[in-house]
Protein backbone atom coordinates (compact mmCIF):
# COMPACT_ATOMS: atom_id res chain seq x y z
CA UNK A 1 0.00 0.00 0.00
CA UNK A 2 1.23 3.09 -1.12
CA UNK A 3 1.50 6.13 1.10
CA UNK A 4 -0.43 9.46 0.50
CA UNK A 5 1.37 12.56 1.66
CA UNK A 6 -0.84 15.45 1.38
CA UNK A 7 -1.77 17.39 -1.52
CA UNK A 8 0.23 20.62 -0.74
CA UNK A 9 2.96 18.94 1.40
CA UNK A 10 6.33 20.77 0.40
CA UNK A 11 8.69 17.85 -1.26
CA UNK A 12 12.68 17.74 -1.24
CA UNK A 13 12.14 19.18 -5.01
CA UNK A 14 10.59 21.93 -3.74
CA UNK A 15 13.40 22.78 -1.51
CA UNK A 16 16.10 22.27 -4.51
CA UNK A 17 14.06 24.85 -6.40
CA UNK A 18 14.20 27.05 -3.82
CA UNK A 19 17.98 26.56 -3.34
CA UNK A 20 18.18 27.38 -7.78
CA UNK A 21 16.22 30.41 -7.53
CA UNK A 22 18.52 32.42 -4.02
CA UNK A 23 21.33 31.42 -5.95
CA UNK A 24 20.23 32.64 -9.00
CA UNK A 25 19.22 35.74 -7.20
CA UNK A 26 22.71 35.67 -5.46
CA UNK A 27 24.63 35.64 -8.63
CA UNK A 28 22.96 38.80 -9.79
CA UNK A 29 23.11 40.56 -6.91
CA UNK A 30 19.77 40.93 -6.04
CA UNK A 31 17.87 41.38 -2.73
CA UNK A 32 14.58 39.17 -1.41
CA UNK A 33 13.02 42.70 -1.42
CA UNK A 34 14.21 43.33 -5.01
CA UNK A 35 13.16 40.15 -6.04
CA UNK A 36 9.96 40.25 -4.63
CA UNK A 37 8.98 43.31 -6.08
CA UNK A 38 9.76 42.77 -9.49
CA UNK A 39 7.12 39.51 -9.01
CA UNK A 40 4.49 41.43 -6.91
CA UNK A 41 4.87 39.19 -3.62
CA UNK A 42 5.93 40.28 -0.24
CA UNK A 43 10.36 39.02 0.63
CA UNK A 44 8.41 37.09 3.23
CA UNK A 45 6.70 34.96 0.72
CA UNK A 46 9.81 35.13 -1.35
CA UNK A 47 11.90 33.53 1.85
CA UNK A 48 9.47 30.96 1.86
CA UNK A 49 9.73 29.80 -1.64
CA UNK A 50 13.72 29.92 -1.29
CA UNK A 51 13.64 27.82 1.61
CA UNK A 52 11.30 25.28 0.18
CA UNK A 53 8.29 26.07 2.76
CA UNK A 54 5.98 26.93 0.28
CA UNK A 55 5.61 24.87 -3.32
CA UNK A 56 5.78 27.55 -6.13
CA UNK A 57 3.40 27.30 -9.10
CA UNK A 58 4.60 26.84 -13.10
CA UNK A 59 3.34 30.35 -13.81
CA UNK A 60 5.17 31.58 -10.61
CA UNK A 61 8.15 30.18 -11.63
CA UNK A 62 7.80 31.17 -15.26
CA UNK A 63 8.24 34.41 -13.69
CA UNK A 64 11.18 34.44 -11.47
CA UNK A 65 12.72 32.80 -14.30
CA UNK A 66 11.78 35.91 -16.48
CA UNK A 67 13.09 37.97 -14.08
CA UNK A 68 16.35 36.17 -13.07
CA UNK A 69 16.86 36.10 -16.92
CA UNK A 70 17.39 32.12 -16.97
CA UNK A 71 15.86 29.75 -18.54
CA UNK A 72 13.20 27.81 -16.49
CA UNK A 73 15.20 24.43 -16.94
CA UNK A 74 17.92 26.32 -14.61
CA UNK A 75 15.65 26.48 -11.93
CA UNK A 76 14.78 22.81 -12.30
CA UNK A 77 17.92 21.38 -12.66
CA UNK A 78 18.84 17.87 -13.14
CA UNK A 79 18.86 14.85 -11.64
CA UNK A 80 21.59 13.32 -12.45
CA UNK A 81 24.36 12.10 -10.40
CA UNK A 82 26.68 14.31 -11.78
CA UNK A 83 24.47 17.77 -10.99
CA UNK A 84 23.24 16.50 -7.49
CA UNK A 85 27.34 15.99 -6.40
CA UNK A 86 27.95 19.48 -8.24
CA UNK A 87 25.01 20.78 -6.45
CA UNK A 88 26.06 19.62 -3.00
CA UNK A 89 29.47 20.76 -3.71
CA UNK A 90 28.38 24.14 -4.56
CA UNK A 91 25.43 24.20 -1.52
CA UNK A 92 28.01 26.80 0.42
CA UNK A 93 27.26 29.40 -2.24
CA UNK A 94 23.72 29.87 -1.01
CA UNK A 95 25.32 32.63 1.63
CA UNK A 96 25.97 35.94 0.51
CA UNK A 97 29.26 36.29 2.50
CA UNK A 98 30.40 33.13 -0.18
CA UNK A 99 29.12 34.98 -3.10
CA UNK A 100 31.27 37.87 -2.52
CA UNK A 101 34.30 35.67 -1.04
CA UNK A 102 34.28 34.11 -4.48
CA UNK A 103 33.83 37.47 -6.75
CA UNK A 104 36.77 38.79 -4.84
CA UNK A 105 38.97 35.70 -4.91
CA UNK A 106 38.04 36.08 -8.72
CA UNK A 107 38.96 39.27 -8.80
CA UNK A 108 42.38 38.41 -7.66
CA UNK A 109 45.01 39.53 -10.77
CA UNK A 110 47.72 36.75 -9.97
CA UNK A 111 47.55 33.18 -9.08
CA UNK A 112 50.01 33.95 -6.19
CA UNK A 113 47.34 36.37 -4.85
CA UNK A 114 44.39 33.61 -5.35
CA UNK A 115 46.76 30.79 -3.08
CA UNK A 116 47.68 33.59 -0.53
CA UNK A 117 43.85 33.61 -0.21
CA UNK A 118 43.04 30.25 -0.18
CA UNK A 119 45.74 30.08 2.87
CA UNK A 120 44.54 32.24 4.71
CA UNK A 121 40.89 31.60 4.74
CA UNK A 122 41.64 27.50 5.34
CA UNK A 123 44.01 28.62 8.36
CA UNK A 124 41.15 30.71 9.20
CA UNK A 125 38.60 28.26 9.15
CA UNK A 126 41.31 25.81 10.75
CA UNK A 127 41.38 23.16 7.38
CA UNK A 128 44.66 23.54 6.16
CA UNK A 129 45.33 20.46 4.30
Amino acid sequence: MMRRRRPKATTAADTAIGARIRAQRLARRMTQIALADALGITFQQLQKYEKGQNRIGAGRLQEIATVLRVPLAALFGSDSAAARSRTENLAFLDSAGAMRLMRAYAALPTPRMKRALVVLAERMAGTVA
